[in-house]
Order: structure tokens, then sequence, then C-alpha cells
């Protein structure tokens, strides 16, 4: 009696840092999940049968190009975002898996606090004062401690901003769309809660997904709801933010200042006026990036559920969004 053929090992594509980070992944997957016996392959390898393809790590998908792979049991985005992934008008009806890490937790959490004093230290204006060879001493009007952040979104990067923010000493508050309880954290919720969470905030930190919803809701009318002289941090999606109208506060002194790390277009335009004003601070969209190796364990735990017959964290919701 013929011995049935050995069943071949699932295949795992990677669209993530090119063909150079292959053996990043491969090493990285050996180390965290040798159980699997994930055969995994370059994203363009034309020896891969799309038939054998089970999952896909990836960043910015070509449209079209997950419907070609008929056994594929998940996606697993490259990054905290799936925009990139929904942008695919033939995307299939596959589990969505977003890539949120302790260390991108750990990674946003000290993005923002370094952007919260920076502004609190008015950075914009030593830089500014550096390129022009000008010593000129100033002092700034306020400690942490005197000082009003607020959090829009408080998932999992956004409770670890707030925390990381109230434990150096920063009065910190947080807005989400449901309820939220954290201690020794305010929570605001809904959207009548959000004019009395706008009017106790002096930076605003927007980590809110990507939704309907929040495409440029920091607009002139909710910046107008922000006290003088506040501040704004986004490090979540470019299109949360109207930038003109941004920029019409900031020249208006109603804000103060700006960090923003993320835009509707990326890299963002050398024509773009945001680069050249003297009150922002752009960042190339460098929040919060995981290591390779801290990517590949966290999928790696999502595989291993899926295949086991369980959710896997961080699932993406299509009827919330996010």
């Amino acid at each position: 009696m013929t011995a049935p053929a050995p069943a071949l090992a699932p295949v795992l594509l990677i669209k993530s840092g090119g063909a150079a980070a292959l053996a990043e992944w491969r090493a990285s997957f050996h180390e965290f999940a040798p159980e699997l016996g994930l055969d995994v392959r370059a994203w363009d390898d034309p020896e891969v049968d799309p038939a054998r393809v089970q999952f896909v790590l990836v960043w910015q998908p070509e449209p079209g190009r997950l419907a070609q792979f008929p056994n594929l049991k998940a996606i697993i985005s490259a990054a905290a975002g799936v925009d990139h992934i929904l942008a695919d008008p033939h995307l299939p009806a596959l589990p969505i898996v977003r890539m949120v890490t302790p260390e991108t937790q750990q990674r946003m959490a000290e993005f923002t606090l370094m952007s919260s004093l920076m502004l609190l230290k008015d950075m914009p204006r030593i830089i500014a004062q550096q390129a022009r060879a000008e010593w000129r001493e100033f002092s700034t009007p306020r400690t942490a401690c005197e000082t009003r952040v607020g959090v829009l979104g408080l998932g999992a990067l956004g409770l670890a901003a707030a925390r990381m923010h109230a434990a150096v000493g920063f009065e910190t508050a947080g807005w989400a769309r449901s309820p939220r309880s954290e201690k020794g954290l305010a929570c605001f919720a809904g959207t009548d809660a959000l004019p009395e969470f706008l009017a106790r905030t002096d930076i605003l930190i927007c980590l809110l997904p990507e939704t309907t919803d929040t495409r440029h809701l920091i607009n002139a009318d909710l910046l107008r709801q922000l006290p003088r002289g506040a501040a704004v941090i986004n490090v979540g999606r470019g299109s949360h933010v109207c930038l003109p109208d941004l920029l019409a506060a900031l020249d208006s002194g109603h804000l103060s200042g700006a960090v923003l790390d993320v835009f509707d277009q990326e890299p963002l335009p050398a024509e773009a006026a945001v680069w050249r004003h003297p009150r922002v601070l752009v960042t190339p969209h460098a929040a919060a990036t995981p290591s390779r190796r801290e990517r590949a364990r966290q999928a790696a735990v999502a595989i291993a559920a899926m295949l086991g017959g369980l959710p896997p964290p961080h699932l993406y919701d299509r009827i919330k969004g996010y």
C-alpha cells in the first residue's frame, strides 16, 4: 500500500521590507513558531504556488493581489492600521489582523510623551533659533504637572500613551466613542462629551482609528473648542487632520504648535507648506514601528490561534471600523 504524500507546509507570504528582509523574517518565525512549520516566502517569489498560500503579512499590497490566493485564511497587517489593506477594491472577505504588540505600545507611548515634552518646552522655537544661530533665552509658562493632556482614542495604543503621560505628571484624560474605565484616568465617552473633553485639553493627542466618522475630525470647529495656546499631536491617521484648518489655527495664534507624524499623502511632498511652518514638527511616520522580530512574534501568535480554531488577538472589526 502506498503511503500518503506528506502534507506541504502552509506558505506565509511577506510583503514588508523587501527581499533584503526575508532572511530576518524567516529566522524570527523559526525562533517563535518552529512547530507551525511555516514556509516563509517573499511576496514576489515566482516559484510559490498561489494555492499553497494560507497567510500573508503585508504592507500596501497591490489591488487585486490578495484575491489571487484561493486558500488564503487570513491577512496580517504589518502595521497597526489596516487602511492600506482596505483600499483594495477586490479585497476578499477574510479575517484581517492588526499589528499591535507590546513593543508598539511602548514605542507609541514614548513618542507621544517626547512630543508633548517638546511642545511643552517650545522645541519648535529652539530649532528655529538654532537654524538662525540665534542665542535668545526664554522660559516656558508651564510644567507637565500644570498641563492637561487629552488622548483621542483609548485603544491599546491610546491607553499606553495616556498611562505614560500620567506617570510623568501630566493631568491626563482620554476620549473614546464608547465608555471606558481606567484607574487614574479621566475618561470621556461619546459625541456629547467631546466639547467638555476638548475644553480641558492643552495638548491633544490623536490616536483614533480611521473610519468615516473620524475623517477630518480635527478641523476648524474642533480646534476652536481647544483652549487658546493648545497644541496638537497626530499619530493616528493623516486623514484625521484637515491641514488647512490646522495651519490657519497656528497662524492665528489659537494653537501654539503641532507634531504631525502621519499624512494623507506619504511620503509628504517636498512642496507641502507644513514642512516649512515654524510651529510644526514633521516626523516621517516614525512613531511606533516595531522591529521585524517583534512583528514576527505577534504574527506567529495570531497564526497559531487561527490554525487552532481560535480568534487571533487584535482582529479587525469591520462593523466598528477598527
